[in-house]
């Protein structure tokens, strides 16, 4: 049996003959065995990935959004946007927001109530921040939840369900 090399490797070609190519007469020879293998290889790569759906749902039940901050006067006028996905009504949500300047310097305290809010129900609250203009809002903290009064057959801690984000450059941090 004569022994050729192939590609630089100190194997002999007899080795690998039907392995890296086929016939057309034998597709299912061993020819197409790293197709498979990597056929095998990238469904169970898939099957352990999260699903697309899976990566976009949110990881909380009540998202509020700082969805823009806008001037009205001596006033920075900010819009909320919260879309309630939990399985609550709440009649009373109260949120404690600290404003900071961009230094991180606190500069102004406030409660907001924010329900009604229905199950499922998105909703916009609108509130003034007064004395501040919006450019020295450097951020704003979600502290705490001051008054959480939910449909009497739900309980819980309302600050674990809400996810904080914000659209604009002012970050809405929890």
């Amino acid at each position: 049996m004569k022994m050729t090399r192939t590609r630089n490797w100190d194997v002999p070609a007899y080795l690998f003959k039907g392995f890296w190519t086929s016939t057309n007469e034998e597709p299912w020879k061993i020819g197409h065995l790293p197709a498979a293998l990597a056929l095998c290889f990238l469904a169970v790569v898939a099957q352990a990935l999260p699903s697309g759906r899976a990566l976009a749902e949110p990881a909380h039940s009540l998202a509020i959004e700082l969805n823009k901050l806008e001037p009205n006067g001596q006033s920075c006028r900010a819009y909320l946007v919260l879309k309630n996905d939990s399985a609550r009504r709440f009649d009373s949500l109260k949120l404690d927001l600290v404003m900071f300047d961009h230094d991180g310097v606190v500069t102004k305290r406030l409660a907001v109530q924010a329900a009604p809010l229905s199950l499922g129900k998105t909703s916009l609250k609108v509130f003034d921040i007064d004395g501040r203009d919006c450019a020295a809002i450097g951020s704003i903290l979600l502290n705490d939840i001051l008054t959480c009064e939910v449909a009497p057959q739900a309980e819980g801690n309302c600050l674990d369900l809400v996810a904080a984000s914000a659209r604009g450059a002012v970050p809405f941090i929890k």
